[in-house]
């Protein structure tokens, strides 16, 4: 399977919120400390910035990387 620099982020970041939630919320079997709740924050933070300035950081990591912006058909 072939994943674009989009989907990687995506996934990433639905990686992130996933785990921060459940090292941060007191109800979670994983919960260590409230303040993982700082790095959902974030991660939604960067999410609503760049769709407005298209600048991500996790985009131009992966593109170094040799990541695929699409996938073509064959």
């Amino acid at each position: 399977m072939n994943l674009t620099v989009n989907q990687f982020v995506r996934i990433f970041a639905g990686a992130f919120v996933l785990i921060s939630l459940g090292l941060g919320v007191e109800g979670s079997p994983l919960f260590v400390n409230s303040n993982f709740l700082w790095f959902t924050a974030f991660v939604g933070a960067n999410l609503f910035q760049s769709g407005f300035t298209r600048f991500c950081p996790l985009e131009i990591f992966l593109r170094k990387l040799g990541v695929k912006d699409t996938v073509s058909c064959a």
